[in-house]
């Protein structure tokens, strides 16, 4: 069911009598089509079919008092609903999914995000315009006029979010020092960039109607690049110098607070920054171990350290061009396309392409994932940060290619995206990170049973990689609970893993804006290998690994206690 869809569906059903499910199904698609609604943008680049792209969220005080009204209303009825009477299938499935994420949303209100929204990733104020230059649909004359009202509408979004921030500073939230700084350079960049090579016109290349090409010239000319300047002189001279200088989110009103809430809402379990410090401590040492195991039966060393420092300096082990890059990980998507049939059972029918970052993104990014757009009009998009490559190794590329890509999350998204009616339409867009992330995590171990990798060198490189991640359960805590500074979290993670100093700084910049996203890797892999583990065990001659995919897989990236709780029915229907 399309987006347009949705709506049609619940404008046409009335209050009267029905089921419990019916009921369930019903608050889950009103929900679903006030949520992209309420943030268009998400919609745009969830591929949503029959959505609209002529406008941008209104995070006004007043737009968003009223959704948080609409929220409080749809956890109360959902808190109405015994769960036990809706059984096992889509209408639980629906319903675990919009309580998980309205209570997540409703228990990070105490950030006051809105108010501190300055950063060059996740919900950044720059983040969310520059995210739709290159999936913003066009192709058609509603398309192209739908563009130009939405570049018309950034100015009134930069004018928004410039007077949430003065208020943010006036209550004594902020973003940390450093992020406005990369905030700032990402903008002198843009503004540097000549408008016929910006990405802000990168609609017109996709699309060269003449008069379209003209009209977003000349908006972006006259209205979005001027209201750009404004934006980045009030960052520098009025937000910079009263920025938080300690990075952690622990330095904002209620700080503390918020994290807690942020690991229930990223992770849907209830864990203490403590408790979640320790286990990464302890997955950091065991990871280690088979690292040396590693090094000693391929490199004849146990000095994985000085192993790992030689992968990523010497030029014998490094790329010597961009295009280099790009090639290594297309001819991997290759490799994985192939095997993926003897994985899984269910395959996604997207394609997924690899393209560089634009210049403007490529020095703070890695890698991402942009799915697929619902009607086929879009493949799904691995964003590959090509930026100084002499610098960057090849035993880290085919662990992120498939980390984004197959088996990760573009198998896992697209899947879920063509299930249609086979689980509820919220179950298709909406994803708890806690499972995305783990599975991607997941299938970057999955990729070495599939037989993926090209060499010991990247096998290796693969399992060093799941080491980054799982320092990140220890850094995030550190910045965001335990007054980490900067150096000390890059320190941390370059010390277990030799990454570049420019590989490490990534998720340290990330996380004090993003506070908890860097747990949902370690935690979700954790998760799901656990869950393999005791189906192997519960099943002995019974097992199949494709089954097992298939069953992870089969309801989207529901919050990782349903799939607990999913995985665990089956076993039990299984044995």
């Amino acid at each position: 069911m399309n987006f347009a869809a949705v709506v049609a569906l619940v404008l046409a059903q009335g209050p009267g009598a029905d089921s419990l499910g019916a009921r369930v199904r019903r608050l889950a698609d009103t929900y679903l089509a006030a949520y992209f609604e309420r943030h268009p943008d998400e919609a745009t680049l969830d591929g949503v079919a029959g959505a609209r792209h002529d406008r941008l969220p209104d995070d006004s005080p007043l737009a968003l008092a009223r959704w948080q009204a609409r929220e409080d209303a749809w956890l109360a009825e959902l808190h109405a609903i015994d769960p036990a009477r809706l059984g096992k299938g889509p209408d639980a499935v629906a319903y675990g999914v919009m309580r998980d994420a309205l209570e997540g949303t409703v228990a990070t209100r105490v950030c006051r995000a809105e108010l501190w929204n300055v950063g060059h990733t996740g919900n950044g104020t720059v983040a969310v315009v520059m995210s739709l230059t290159a999936l913003q649909p066009v192709g058609s004359e509603e398309m192209r006029r739908q563009t130009v009202a939405r570049w018309r509408a950034i100015p009134g979004y930069l004018a928004t979010a410039e007077g949430n921030q003065r208020t943010g500073l006036r209550l004594g939230f902020s973003a940390p020092r450093g992020n406005v700084r990369i905030t700032l350079a990402q903008l002198d960049t843009l503004l540097a960039t000549p408008l016929q090579r910006s990405p802000l016109f990168d609609p017109a290349r996709r699309d060269t109607t003449p008069p379209f090409r003209l009209e977003l010239e000349r908006v972006l000319a006259t209205e979005v690049l001027p209201a750009l300047r404004d934006y980045r002189d009030f960052l520098e001279r009025d937000y910079l110098p009263r920025a938080r200088t300690a990075i952690g989110v622990f330095a904002n009103p209620d700080g503390a607070a918020c994290y807690r809430a942020s690991i229930r809402a990223t992770t849907g379990l209830a864990l203490s920054p403590d408790s979640v410090h320790r286990l990464g401590l302890a997955t950091v040492a065991a990871l280690e171990g088979e690292m040396r195991a590693v090094a000693q039966r391929s490199f004849r060393t146990r000095d994985v350290g000085r192993l790992l420092e030689r992968l990523r300096s010497d030029p014998a082990f490094t790329f010597r061009s961009r295009g280099e890059m790009l090639a290594a990980a297309r001819a991997a998507l290759l490799r994985a396309k192939a095997a993926m049939p003897a994985w899984f059972g269910r395959v996604p029918r997207a394609d997924v392409v690899v393209e560089p970052y634009p210049a403007f993104r490529e020095r703070e990014s890695v890698g991402e994932w942009n799915p697929p757009a619902e009607d086929g009009s879009r493949p799904g998009i691995y964003f590959l940060s090509t930026y100084d490559p002499g610098h960057k190794s090849r035993a880290d590329l085919e662990a992120l290619t498939f980390h984004e890509t197959i088996p990760g999350h573009h198998l896992q998204g697209a899947i879920a995206l063509e299930r249609g009616s086979a689980i509820p339409a919220l179950a298709r867009y909406f994803w708890s990170p806690g499972f995305g992330e783990g599975w991607a995590e997941y299938s970057e171990q999955l990729a070495d049973e599939m037989g993926l990798y090209s060499s010991d060198t990247t096998r290796l490189g693969a399992l060093a990689d799941v080491t980054l991640s799982a320092t990140l359960l220890v850094v995030d805590t550190g910045i965001n609970a335990f007054g980490w500074s900067r150096e000390r979290a890059i320190a941390y993670i370059r010390a277990h893993t030799r990454v570049p100093r420019l590989r490490a700084e990534v998720p340290v910049d990330r996380y004090p804006i993003w506070p908890a996203q860097g747990l949902s890797y370690g935690i979700g892999r954790l998760e799901i290998r656990r869950l393999r583990a005791l189906a192997k065990s519960a099943l002995g001659p019974k097992f199949d690994v494709k089954e097992f995919h298939d069953r992870v897989l089969a309801n989207g990236a529901v919050p990782l206690p349903l799939l607990r709780e999913q995985i665990e029915r089956w076993i039990a229907a299984t044995h």
